[in-house]
């Protein structure tokens, strides 16, 4: 695995490439690539699928035979070291009103060194130690 060529997804960016919204084409070279995503941000994906009328279990199986998942994206899991970035996130994101998933995400970015897409312009403030790529403007 080529670390300088990975980055690391927020449910947002995955997001919009399913669904073919606007800063897709960001992440579909990113992906060609390949990408990291955690699960806690894969949870997220899955849950926001299953709101828009797809069982979950559905998509997260669709997602593994198209070769997204375990494919051109990496899923790792979240850390206990990861859960301390996250708590330590809180202070400097919460006037932005990142979530505990967006903060998961960044948390991510920084155990990997790799820059994180996202679809949430209010990222594009943040100073954390990692860099943040919006997929549309």
């Amino acid at each position: 695995m080529e670390a300088s060529l990975k980055s690391v997804l927020d449910a947002s960016a995955l997001l919009a490439y399913l669904e073919d919204e606007p800063g897709s084409e960001a992440v579909e070279d990113a992906l060609a690539a390949g990408c990291l995503m955690n699960v806690v941000n894969y949870a997220e994906v899955l849950s926001r699928l299953a709101d828009a009328g797809e069982e979950a279990s559905i998509a997260d199986e669709r997602l593994h035979q198209q070769r997204l998942i375990r494919g051109l994206i990496q899923l790792v899991p979240v850390t206990e070291e990861d859960a301390g970035a996250i708590a330590a996130l809180r202070p400097t994101t919460r006037a932005q009103g990142l979530s505990l998933g967006d903060r998961a995400c960044l948390a991510t970015g920084l155990r990997f060194g790799r820059p994180v897409l996202t679809a949430d312009r209010i990222w594009a403030a943040l100073d954390v130690g990692v860099p943040v790529h919006l997929i549309r403007l």
